[in-house]
């Protein structure tokens, strides 16, 4: 049984992977599989690193926690393109779609991992991270089996936090529930313009599956490009997998989020995203030097992409 890790479930961000389990693209290609949920994504590619795991779907530049440099890792394709996350915040501080200045002062709840883009975007606008806004944990994450996205919503809506930086699904959920309002969305062109190729969600492995195991890790880049494709074709498909997977209120929404999310499904991993994932990384402390294209990418699979 191979071992599909995400850091998040409850959550479009790495709903490609999910559904090419859980839609059958795995056992197509001659795969048993299972999806797992395993958080923070620290953590998870720590288990990937340390032979625990098979592959991970999470954040591009998020492996370089476990493999320094990018040694013993590779990423095989993307989920989608660019930035997946978005800031909300509480609806009664009125505050304005892409005023990144408004979290001066406020609760902001993120995870390991994608805090980075977080930080990253408010010191791109001149905001000092650490002295100006208050970052941390959401409460009631720290438990296995809790998804970060919706776990953030209800803290929200709870008056725990002044806000949020999650995927779609927990802003989604906090919207429509009313706590809270959509600031930004740096996929969509919101915040600097860099932060929209600071990361993706990308599928993982080791170098040393690549190397012992490329027919099964060939299987599983097909699988992955067939659920893409199936979802862009119709995403209604995504809601069976929701309603078993995800609660009853979440799997009625998981659909719409695909459908919206879908034009960016794109496994192809471009050397500017590269690039732009690289000097991200840099910024944040987690990559020294510079790395090649070929270090970071498993090449001989990228004619699977369009496969």
């Amino acid at each position: 049984m191979l071992r599909v890790a995400v850091p998040d479930l409850v959550s479009p961000s790495y709903f490609p992977a999910i559904a090419a389990v859980e839609l059958g693209f795995f056992e197509r290609e001659g795969l048993d599989a299972t999806i797992e949920l395993l958080f923070p994504v620290t953590r998870t590619y720590e288990e990937l690193r340390d032979g625990r795991l098979d592959f991970v779907a999470g954040a591009a530049h998020a492996p370089l926690y476990a493999f320094r440099n990018w040694e013993g890792c590779k990423l095989l394709a993307a989920l989608a393109q660019h930035m997946y996350w978005f800031l909300i915040l509480r609806k009664d501080l009125g505050a304005k779609r892409g005023d990144l200045a408004a979290v001066k002062g406020l609760r902001i709840g993120a995870a390991p991992g994608p805090v980075d883009g977080l930080k990253r975007m408010l010191v791109e606008s001149g905001i000092d991270p650490e002295r100006d806004v208050s970052i941390g944990p959401v409460p009631g994450t720290a438990g296995a089996g809790v998804s970060f996205g919706v776990a953030a919503a209800k803290a929200l809506e709870a008056g725990k936090l002044d806000g949020f930086w999650a995927n779609g699904m927990g802003a989604e959920v906090a919207v429509r529930n009313g706590a809270g309002t959509l600031v930004l969305d740096a996929r969509r062109g919101d915040g600097p313009p860099a932060a929209r190729d600071y990361t993706f969600p990308a599928l993982v492995t080791t170098q040393k599956k690549i190397d012992g195991e490329p027919d099964q890790v060939a299987a599983a880049v097909r699988a992955l490009v067939a659920a893409q494709r199936a979802l862009k074709e119709d995403p209604s498909r995504a809601t069976a997998v929701g309603r078993k997977l995800f609660p009853e209120a979440e799997a009625a929404l998981i659909a719409g989020l695909i459908r919206r999310d879908a034009p960016f499904y794109d496994p192809a991993i471009s050397p500017r995203s590269v690039d732009a994932l690289n000097a991200f990384s840099r910024n944040m402390g987690i990559l020294s030097g510079t790395v090649t294209y070929d270090q970071v990418v498993a090449t001989g699979f990228r004619n699977l992409w369009k496969a």
